[in-house]
């Protein structure tokens, strides 16, 4: 495997990024500019760094104390054929995928078969964290979110059932 995949940053180890101790991989690259983003320095398409997927999945294999890993942003779906190459890798060593994404899980499920990559993300991901960040529903008592209008989806049962299923986190 010798994909690269353009990211912001990582964070080693996260209690804020999802449940248990988890590695936050932060996506270089989105058109959802919401205003307020917490993250407006992942915006660009042209900044970050490009990383071989390999050295994330060594750096994730050498930390025994990791729950799973959490994909932010930016926008994951942005490269979501290099984020879903990783997020396989990720299941493999035995630990879970969640990602945030200014996206719906409507508008993925719709558009999956006609973007590159985002059927196999969709497919790899235990929770989605969906839909924009809107400043004026910022809540900081939301647990994992930013807005009262995003959703906390457990993608295996939704993807199963056909139907949103909200994720008991």
């Amino acid at each position: 495997m010798s994909k690269q995949i353009r990211i912001s940053g990582i964070i080693n180890e996260s209690i804020a990024d999802g449940p248990g101790i988890r590695m936050v991989i932060f996506a270089q690259g989105c058109r959802h500019n919401c205003k307020g983003c917490h993250n407006p320095q992942t915006h660009s398409f042209d900044g970050g760094e490009l990383i071989e997927i390999e050295a994330i999945v060594e750096k994730i294999r050498k930390n025994p104390l990791l729950d799973g890993v959490t994909f932010s942003g930016g926008e994951p779906f942005e490269q979501a054929d290099a984020f879903a190459v990783l997020a396989g890798e990720i299941k493999k060593l035995g630990l879970n995928v969640m990602v945030y994404s200014g996206y719906t899980f409507e508008h993925l499920i719709k558009n999956q078969n006609h973007i590159k990559g985002w059927t196999e993300l969709l497919n790899n991901i235990k929770v989605l964290v969906d839909g924009p960040f809107i400043e004026e529903q910022k809540d900081l008592i939301l647990r994992f979110r930013g807005s009262a209008n995003q959703r906390i989806i457990d993608m295996e049962k939704s993807l199963a059932s056909g139907n949103i299923e909200l994720a008991d986190l």
